[in-house]
């Protein structure tokens, strides 16, 4: 039986994470938004709103433009890290959940520069990264069909998905519906391939997501 994982990432946005709240809430089922800093500034009641009803906050950088494993200015990598997480404040999960990006979903050395992998182990963050992206920002109408083949393909999706204004999170109840019809399990936590970094503890290598980079 297939267990999925739900994640949204870029918000939250004042329009679509409150519609993606709703949604959740009618399946009653509790998410993970990696939020960017530059954008919970302003926006802050919408993820104390998520925290109240027992989604997760995490960490997605400051202002998403440059993935950090491409970043080699001294002091970017974790100024990024560090100004969102004092934006989250009281609303961060105990195990400070932290996820990159690398621009569509790749997972390769762009995630992360030795700068950044130090603060997150100094820091004692949980790296959280994904094994199913389907694509909703590029296919905000057909995406649905994507991620359940995408999903059904694991043992244990974590999908990343995306509250942003695209229209894609109107399809959300259907891939929920769709998922649970086929016979799918939802739960919050991460599958544990899927975090290298347990509260700053190296759980897997990570190479792989990082460059040389302001080493």
């Amino acid at each position: 039986m297939t267990t999925i994982t739900l994640s949204f990432d870029n918000g939250p946005d004042p329009d679509v994470t409150p519609q993606v709240l709703d949604s959740l809430r009618r399946h009653d089922l509790q998410a993970t938004f990696f939020v960017l800093g530059d954008k919970l500034r302003d926006r802050r009641g919408l993820c104390e709103r998520a925290h109240a009803e027992g989604h997760w906050i995490g960490n997605h950088t400051f202002n998403h433009l440059v993935p950090l494993g491409m970043s080699a200015e001294t002091g970017i990598a974790a100024g990024e890290i560090a100004r969102t997480e004092a934006l989250i404040g009281d609303l961060a999960h105990e195990r400070r959940f932290f996820r990159p990006f690398g621009g569509g979903g790749l997972l390769d050395q762009r995630l992360l520069n030795r700068e950044a992998l130090a603060h997150l182990q100094s820091e004692s963050y949980t790296c959280v990264l994904w094994n199913v992206i389907p694509e909703d920002w590029m296919h905000p109408e057909g995406w649905v069909e994507r991620a359940l083949a995408l999903c059904f393909a694991r043992e244990h999706a974590l999908i990343v998905l995306h509250d942003l204004p695209t229209g894609a999170m109107k399809q959300l109840d259907r891939f929920i519906a769709g998922a649970r019809d086929r016979g799918a399990s939802f739960q919050q936590d991460f599958p544990a391939n899927c975090v290298p970094i347990e509260r700053g503890r190296l759980m897997s290598p990570i190479d792989g997501y990082v460059t040389d980079l302001a080493a």
